[in-house]
């Protein structure tokens, strides 16, 4: 089982601030470090100081990291425009020496669009688009060197384009789709690809997401082995209870409601609930660290979970 660590920085955190988390992830030996991509705080946070670009991140942390993976859990299409996507992610992937994975989604977050002028249509349309953009983003990567790309699309269009720079992994880095839609999403992931990860759902709803993708992809004749299985829940262990509540009262959470929805716990209650999502096929788990300057929680499981998982 992959242990991958999955930060939320809209909520309050510098670019300071995920550095030192990335690298405490590569020290500890976990598989990768992943972030969020939103430009807006949720819930009672004030963001301060403010919201950090996914990608701009990730450059950074490219070069200071040498082991751990790095990704998005996930970027909107509404974001950015597929060409410039696709160079960003390609240069980063160069930057880090091939170990960038992009997670991209349609959007769902209307405050964010509207806080920062960002188109928002509806959901039909969102789903349109980021149908197109995978379908940009992986034929630019997939472009022989001294090759045109060319699409024409309801949404977007490109001329002549040189599909440059290309990525250090071939044919591109990984593309992790989710969520539980229950017609195009499926048929996205298994067209599309290389991870397929459910987030913040109940046992029953990820295994239900889990039997409509590989069902989608027999009925596509792709090999259901092929396909990468996560899952993400939010993180909260203690080695007592009271170790336990007060992580818990740190990111304003019930531990009662954290210990049904989420990986939270002592340690071998962690090691159980991951266990219910490794009998249904999950591979990679995204631990969702949401206390940056708690360190001795990643050290903890790292000590006390990871060991147990092997």
């Amino acid at each position: 089982m992959e242990l991958r660590i999955f930060t939320e920085p809209q909520q309050g955190a510098s670019y300071d601030d995920l550095l030192r988390i990335a690298k405490s992830t590569e020290d500890l030996g976990f598989d990768a470090f992943f972030r969020s991509d939103h430009y807006l705080a949720m819930g009672d946070s004030d963001g301060l100081p403010g919201p950090s670009d996914a990608w701009v991140s990730l450059a950074g942390l490219a070069r200071e990291t040498s082991r751990i993976r790095l990704g998005t859990l996930v970027s909107p299409a509404t974001f950015r425009e597929p060409g410039p996507l696709a160079i960003t992610v390609a240069q980063v992937d160069q930057m880090s020496g091939g170990r960038v994975e992009l997670g991209l989604g349609a959007g769902w977050y209307e405050a964010e669009h509207s806080a920062y002028g960002l188109g928002f249509p509806d959901v039909t349309e969102r789903f349109d688009r980021f149908e197109e953009q995978l379908e940009v983003i992986t034929g630019l990567w997939a472009t022989p060197v001294g090759e045109t790309f060319r699409h024409s699309g309801a949404h977007y269009s490109l001329t002549d384009s040189p599909g440059l720079p290309k990525p250090a992994q071939q044919p591109g880095p990984p593309i992790i789709i989710g969520g539980g839609g229950k017609r195009r999403t499926p048929s996205l992931a298994v067209r599309y690809a290389a991870e397929f990860n459910v987030a913040f759902r109940s046992v029953e709803d990820t295994q239900a997401a889990f039997d409509r993708v590989q069902a989608a992809c027999d009925e596509a004749g792709r090999d259901r082995t092929s396909l990468v299985l996560s899952v993400g829940q939010v993180l909260c262990v203690g080695r007592d209870e009271s170790e336990l509540s007060r992580r818990a009262a740190a990111i304003g959470r019930d531990v009662d409601e954290l210990r049904s929805s989420g990986f939270a716990g002592t340690p071998g209650e962690v090691v159980d609930r991951i266990g219910e999502f490794a009998e249904m096929g999950a591979t990679r788990i995204y631990l969702q660290a949401l206390d940056l300057a708690d360190f001795d929680h990643l050290q903890l499981v790292a000590d006390e979970v990871a060991p147990q998982l092997t």
